[in-house]
């Protein structure tokens, strides 16, 4: 007949223990992955949103602007082992407790319902968060399972060796499971490609079909616009289309909130005389308007590629807060995310704003903040604020998001000529572009010198983007607030040269020449590439 093992034995003290609650960490963490996949279920969501709103500001400024998109996978694994650590913390509780007791029920089922207990706290999410409590209980389950049949005749596994090459084993294989279907969940929520890997937008703007499928999905007539686009675009070298095919992707946390369509609302509140609140179908019978709007990101690097354009479909802003009677003194508003994220800004900006339900011609998707977003014209990328859910008049100025890190990222974008682009010309010529974008100022020309800034020349621009269309009483001719081309072609010299770019604004205002960095208002600067003939192809 078999021998009993007493609890003590299959989970002594050390470094078996130890592995158990670690490997049941990592499968909790997977499991809930598995369960939800890259969405605000995800155990690792409102750790790492914790994080991104607790974080000093310099710590922030670091990321940004050192550090870059690792900054925020930075955050992402510090959150994550966060999470483990939490797991294995309660695991390990769960095994000493039954250790004390001598019961192995303690661990096997107390186990995944701790774990389960601090998910559903975390996520308030208690079915989705059976996934992490699986991940968990599997590892202590099967490690338990490896040794009950084991006898113990006059020596212990001192190291725990076989218990943690089980719980390793275990947990690979919960692991393995987890994020398989966890990617194809996150594969399934970003229907159409937008990257949620946190590079403001992304991919193929695709709706999500998980946000739309209980609503009309609307439909928005912009083909003529997207014709106009494309034969205006410059094609040449790694110069990237008027409309934008890979639209940046920025979000100070990495989980993409998941609305519903057919839940959805947006509340006008504060010091209005009175809250009105609309729904997605409000806002989906109105008229739409199309407009052409590039988004910058403020933290970008001056010569970076966090700068894209797009043509947008929604409604204006200024109908729907005109029916709640604003009444504040200040005229300072703050726009609220599902996310959690806010930003202030004056009300005059909110204006000439528009929420946008769609994008390209197709429903908004996911990334870029379905199903309905805030676009403010000629501000940086992150005052438009995504998932937007309440626009609250302030009785008196707060500080957003951005602004209490120490970033002034509200204010108007800077002007900027970026230099992207090269090749050779049948004729041998080397041919130079990229993209110029000064906001709602408009750009008059752009200027290149071939050699350091000593002599300049001015460039070819792409015709202005067409103007809003659809519900627009007055319609502009051009676009006011998207970014155009320019391309120069030049007889290069023999030897390696400076190529430098600057742009002159609508008001007749030139880019600021001095470089600065990102922070906190955004980079400026003129660009400049030094040019070796024979590597131009």
């Amino acid at each position: 007949m078999t021998e009993y093992t007493p609890l003590s034995d299959r989970y002594p003290p050390g470094p078996g223990s130890v592995a158990v609650a670690l490997a049941a960490g990592v499968a909790g963490l997977l499991g809930s992955f598995g369960a939800v996949g890259f969405a605000p279920g995800f155990v690792l969501a409102p750790v790492e949103s914790t994080l991104s709103q607790v974080m000093p500001g310099f710590a922030i400024t670091f990321a940004i602007t050192v550090l870059g998109d690792l900054g925020q996978q930075l955050n992402v694994a510090l959150a994550g082992s966060i999470v483990v650590a939490l797991y294995a913390l309660l695991v390990g509780l769960t095994i000493g407790i039954g250790r004390e007791l001598d019961s192995r029920l303690v661990p096997v089922l107390g186990a995944p319902v701790a774990v389960w207990v601090a998910t559903a706290a975390l996520t308030s999410r208690p079915v989705a968060s059976l996934g992490a409590a699986v991940g968990a209980g599997i590892v202590v389950w099967l490690t338990d399972l490896s040794r009950s049949g084991e006898r113990f005749v006059g020596r212990r596994d001192p190291g725990g060796r076989r218990r943690v090459v089980a719980a390793l084993a275990t947990a690979l294989g919960a692991s393995a499971v987890g994020y398989t279907l966890g990617r194809q969940g996150s594969s399934t929520a970003s229907a159409g490609g937008e990257d949620v890997s946190g590079s403001d937008d992304g991919g193929d703007p695709m709706g999500d079909p998980a946000v739309y499928s209980n609503v009309e999905t609307p439909t928005f007539d912009v083909d003529d616009q997207l014709a106009a686009a494309e034969e205006r675009t410059y094609d040449f070298g790694e110069m990237d289309p008027l409309v934008s095919e890979q639209f940046f992707n920025v979000s100070y946390s990495s989980v993409s909130p998941t609305p519903d369509a057919a839940e959805w609302s947006l509340s006008v509140t504060g010091e209005v005389d009175q809250e009105v609140s609309y729904d997605y179908d409000d806002l989906r019978e109105r008229e739409f308007e199309h407009r052409f709007i590039t988004l910058r990101c403020v933290g970008e690097s001056l010569n970076g590629h966090k700068m894209d354009n797009a043509l947008w479909s929604g409604v204006p802003i200024a109908p729907l807060i005109e029916e709640a009677s604003p009444s504040s003194d200040c005229d300072c508003v703050m726009l609220r995310a599902a996310d959690d994220y806010y930003e202030e800004f004056p009300l005059e900006a909110l204006e000439t704003g528009m929420l946008a339900l769609g994008m390209n011609g197709r429903p908004i998707p996911r990334g870029h903040g379905a199903p309905v977003r805030a676009l403010i014209p000629g501000h940086w990328g992150e005052i438009n604020v995504k998932w937007i859910t309440e626009i609250e008049f302030l009785e008196r100025e707060q500080d957003g998001y951005w602004e209490q890190k120490g970033w002034h990222g509200t204010g108007p974008v800077e002007t900027v000529a970026k230099l992207h682009a090269k090749t050779r010309t049948e004729d041998g010529q080397i041919l130079v572009g990229g993209h110029t974008y000064a906001g709602i100022r408009g750009i008059e020309r752009v200027e290149v010198s071939i050699d350091g800034g000593e002599t300049w020349d001015e460039a070819e621009l792409t015709e202005r983007l067409p103007g809003a269309t659809g519900a627009v009483e007055d319609p502009p001719e051009h676009a006011n607030d998207a970014w155009r081309q320019w391309r120069y072609a030049y007889d290069p010299p023999e030897e390696s040269h400076d190529v430098v770019v600057r742009a002159t604004d609508g008001t007749g205002e030139l880019q600021p020449e001095e470089e600065s960095g990102a922070y906190p208002s955004g980079p400026t600067g003129w660009v400049s590439e030094t040019v070796d003939p024979g590597s131009v192809q």
